[in-house]
């Protein structure tokens, strides 16, 4: 999980935001806390959803959704 993480911290810090890593429930839903530019950007779900989202079902198996919490 942390590794997926780190290929998309890049494009997030860019903008000058960044992702925590919450909490992964047993059913395959990951929380994570945008900090930064990307806790108050207006595009954050957008992000959340593409970006964040399809890159770790895509590289971590059993992840089904990503969640942002404060």
């Amino acid at each position: 999980m942390d590794k997926a993480l780190e290929e998309i911290r890049p494009m997030l810090m860019a903008d000058g935001g960044n992702v925590e890593l919450v909490d992964v429930s047993e059913d395959g839903v990951v929380k994570v806390k945008l900090t930064g530019a990307c806790s108050g950007c207006p595009s954050s779900q957008v992000t959340l959803k593409m970006g964040i989202e399809e890159t770790l079902k895509e590289k971590v198996p059993g992840v089904r959704s990503v969640e942002s919490v404060n």
